[in-house]
């Protein structure tokens, strides 16, 4: 990638920093124990956002990458452990929360400056809260994870390299937005190798219906 091209695709994916205008009204249960809600992103162009959250073996909650959630809802996720960030791009709603929820908020080593400064940072194979392992997973920049949940067969929340459209196809978040796209295939690839059976995504619906062959028709149809 060129220089003039790489400043310009970090200067588009550091631009959507701050929390979306939209508030998601429902929040849904993927399986036992793991949620999800979304919005309208306008921050980019009415595409979806996803969020999640997982809930302990205590009945505390850890939520991942939040957006913005009626307040109604949120209440369902009460108490929260801790916001898990996938990445610096995801901070959205977490500082609110950690205000309102006096949870610590961990973000990945390494990671470009936030609005306000994180309780915590990990790295590669750090264990988390809520049992969930970091999985290093560069390509839309380089401190950038995968988490993994090792329970019920396994959940892999994937943060910007997959997203589904609004015809439900899996497909790559477009490689313009990340630093590296050829890093970003191949880190889809190693994913492959989890243990998951269910697919949460930052961008689009999940996917709880073999995952890892959706994932394979990809990689094949842009082979």
């Amino acid at each position: 990638m060129s220089a003039s091209r790489r400043c310009r695709t970090v200067t588009n994916y550091t631009a959507a920093v701050s929390e979306p205008g939209a508030v998601a009204q429902e929040l849904e249960e993927v399986v036992s124990g793991v949620f999800s809600w979304h919005v309208a992103d306008d921050r980019i162009g009415g595409a979806t956002s996803a969020s999640h959250a997982v809930r302990g073996d205590d009945g505390s909650f850890v939520l991942i990458d939040p957006l913005p959630l009626a307040d109604s809802e949120l209440a369902r996720l009460e108490p929260v452990e801790a916001i898990v960030l996938t990445a610096a791009t995801h901070q959205r709603s977490s500082w609110r929360y950690r205000a309102r929820f006096a949870a610590p908020v961990y973000l990945p080593a390494g990671s470009r400056e936030t609005d306000e400064e994180p309780d915590a940072r990990y790295g590669a194979d750090a264990p988390l809260p809520g049992h969930l392992l970091a999985v290093h997973a560069p390509g839309p920049e380089q401190p950038h994870y995968a988490l993994l949940l090792e329970r019920d067969g396994g959940v892999l929340f994937c943060p910007d390299q997959l997203m589904r459209g609004p015809d439900g196809a899996l497909g790559f978040v477009p490689f313009e937005f990340h630093e590296d796209g050829a890093e970003t295939r191949r880190t889809v690839e190693r994913l492959l190798e989890l243990p998951f059976s269910v697919l949460c995504l930052d961008h689009g619906a999940p996917i709880v219906d073999d995952p890892k062959q959706a994932i394979r028709d990809l990689l094949a149809a842009t082979a």
